[in-house]
């Protein structure tokens, strides 16, 4: 179960890239990218070579291999084929949390290691809008510890009929929430535009420009396991279970893809914000979360 965990998200993870850019180029009007774009660009990369700046240390390469480990380690906390996780323990819902902060502060430090203003710049951003949507993601997570009594992760996003017929008001509110917290940790529009390298508003992308060759392709990786994982996050909550490990993992497949698609949408029919804006998104994301509380508790 766990081999075919991890091949689930190794080699689907570019393919959600694929689906985002090629949904956002069909409602422009344009034919698009090819929809495996992401793995062509990750296996030209893994074929250049690498310029280091002489001011890097060893942190600046270490940054891009933590954030693909952290994002596969995370990935065997979620039930993806079958009805419990390879890594499942009581609080193992606030190490799937923290583990992304770990991944966060390697990154930061890397773009922090190349002693570039510019660079410092988008790392003090992803540090202080992932502050705002921490909460968020915790609150959700607060609602559905009330609704399973478990503060394991596997029971607490594996809700079925039942917990949807009592409480499905509260679903819809954390699920709405977590969307957000995943526009917003994967540096997606409204909260970041992943197509531009040139703007002062940029957040993610600004911390990676002194990357190149195979670094900057296991970057690449890296960002597209994090989007996966947190996508799942989302379709094991509202995807239903047959109990087949090979079916499960195609439900869960399936419903990652549609959110692609949703993702894509919502990149196709929204401007990215003004920065000053963005504090208040993810505060809304942190007050929807709350909302859940409130009515789980009543």
């Amino acid at each position: 179960m766990i081999a075919l965990q991890l091949l689930l998200v190794v080699a689907f993870s570019p393919l959600l890239l694929g689906v985002i850019n090629r949904t956002k180029a069909i409602v422009a009007g344009r034919r698009g990218q090819p929809l495996l774009q992401a793995y062509y660009d990750i296996l030209r990369l893994l074929r250049r070579g690498t310029v280091l700046s002489s001011t890097t240390t060893i942190v600046f390469l270490i940054g891009p291999v933590v954030a693909i480990v952290v994002g596969l380690a995370a990935s065997l906390m979620l039930p993806l084929t079958g009805r419990t996780a390879p890594i499942a323990f009581t609080g193992d819902v606030l190490v799937f949390v923290y583990v992304f902060a770990l991944s966060r502060f390697f990154t930061t430090s890397a773009a922090l290691d190349t002693g570039s203003a510019f660079e410092g710049m988008g790392a003090a951003r992803e540090v202080t809008f992932a502050c705002l949507a921490e909460p968020a993601l915790l609150l959700g997570m607060v609602a559905l510890t009330r609704l399973s009594h478990s503060l394991s992760l596997t029971r607490l996003i594996s809700v079925g009929g039942a917990e949807w017929r009592t409480a499905s008001a509260a679903l819809v509110l954390i699920v709405a929430s977590w969307f957000i917290v995943l526009l917003a940790e994967n540096s997606r529009v409204p909260f970041d535009d992943p197509n531009t390298h040139l703007e002062l508003t940029m957040i993610h992308e600004v911390m990676v420009l002194d990357h190149s060759g195979p670094a900057f392709a296991l970057v690449l990786y890296g960002a597209a396991v994090k989007l996966f994982v947190f996508t799942a996050l989302i379709a094991i909550m509202i995807t239903p279970r047959v109990g087949n490990a090979a079916a499960d993992a195609a439900l869960i497949l399936a419903g990652v893809l549609v959110i692609g698609i949703i993702i894509g949408l919502v990149e196709s029919a929204m401007a990215r914000l003004r920065l000053v804006r963005v504090p208040q998104l993810l505060i809304t994301a942190t007050l929807i979360s709350a909302f859940a509380v409130v009515l789980v508790l009543k």
